[in-house]
């Protein structure tokens, strides 16, 4: 089953608190993490990840912490998955490398790659801004569309 890395899930969780809080400047990770009841330690590594991969700011001092590096509206969940666990695969013939034991005789590779790459389509095209509890938002089709690509597997 395709399923997201708690790791993943927290930095999205993050990504949209963050986007949430934006007019009140910067948020600290001990503050998102207490919101969602994550672990702090967790939450600080996941959000030092999104700020070396450009997602977000950081800021250090009495009233430093994190803030979007761009709009809510231009950041990817694909980005923030990305930055987190690596590309997405999945399976390993989907690889740079590209090869297994079935290569020779593997009639599924073709398929699997382009499963692969609509639901990294899909997830570009949901931005943070987009993630709301109700779903209601220009999101909701790529949201409908993964869900969809999720449960064929």
């Amino acid at each position: 089953m395709l399923k997201l890395t708690k790791k993943a899930d927290y930095g999205l969780m993050a990504m949209k608190h963050l986007a949430e809080h934006a007019d009140q400047g910067a948020c600290s990770a001990k503050d998102v993490a207490e919101s969602y009841g994550m672990p702090p330690e967790v939450l600080a590594k996941i959000l030092q990840r999104l700020a070396k991969a450009g997602l977000l700011h950081s800021q250090h001092g009495i009233n430093g912490g994190y803030t979007l590096a761009r709009g809510a509206a231009e950041i990817s969940a694909y980005e923030v998955i990305r930055a987190i666990d690596g590309p997405l695969f999945i399976t390993s013939c989907i690889t740079v490398r590209g090869e297994c034991d079935q290569t020779e005789r593997c009639t599924i590779r073709e398929p699997l790659r382009k499963v692969n790459q609509s639901i990294e389509d899909v997830l570009k095209n949901i931005k943070i801004a987009e993630m709301t509890e109700s779903g209601e938002t220009t999101g909701s089709e790529a949201r409908k569309t993964l869900a969809e690509l999720v449960t064929l597997s």
